[in-house]
């Protein structure tokens, strides 16, 4: 890589990696689809497993799956969707619409947040903590996609993430669990 190009990718990185002012993951603001707001502290000592979710993706049929963690595994993990239109404008309702589609084409019970930007430069601060070092102490990553999944510990400390093509079901996540 030329000198230019090095200089210009640690610039970039470097004002694109703000250390945010909390303690945890815990401490960040977030409200549920009807507006309330969630205490992400309530689910200390449980996984969380945060998928940013849309319904009109080719992954979309991962509501089952993801439905079916949520009841096999709720004494442990946490599943927590959370809308976004940033890829391919597939969810573009509002959070009646959200909470319909996902209720009628998939029962689903788990929780699902507000619509959010999960990147770019109004991404929410969830994601600014689930994909920076400098936040979550684990690693750097970028959201490519809908349905990609960040599982954090019973600690709230960031495991891994997973890509969409990764079932929830799959023993990739699973095994965090048992």
């Amino acid at each position: 890589m030329n000198p230019l190009k090095a200089f210009a990718a640690t610039l970039f990185t470097k004002e694109k990696r703000v250390k945010m002012d909390i303690n945890s993951i815990y401490d960040i603001k977030i409200n549920a689809l009807n507006g309330a707001s969630i205490k992400l502290s309530d689910f200390k000592g449980k996984h969380l497993l945060f998928v940013n979710v849309a319904s009109k993706c080719g992954f979309t049929p991962q509501y089952k799956s993801l439905q079916e963690l949520h009841e096999t595994y709720k004494d442990k993990l946490q599943v927590i969707g959370v809308p976004c239109n940033q890829f391919g404008s597939q969810e573009p309702g509002d959070a009646n619409a959200i909470e319909s589609f996902c209720e009628v084409n998939y029962g689903v019970t788990f929780l699902i947040t507000e619509k959010i930007d999960v990147k770019g430069k109004n991404q929410h601060p969830l994601y600014t903590w689930l994909t920076q070092k400098v936040n979550n102490g684990k690693t750097d990553s970028s959201v490519k996609w809908n349905f990609q999944k960040y599982l954090v510990d019973t600690n709230g400390n960031l495991v891994d993430y997973y890509f969409s093509a990764t079932s929830p079901t799959s023993s990739k996540i699973i095994k965090h669990l048992k």
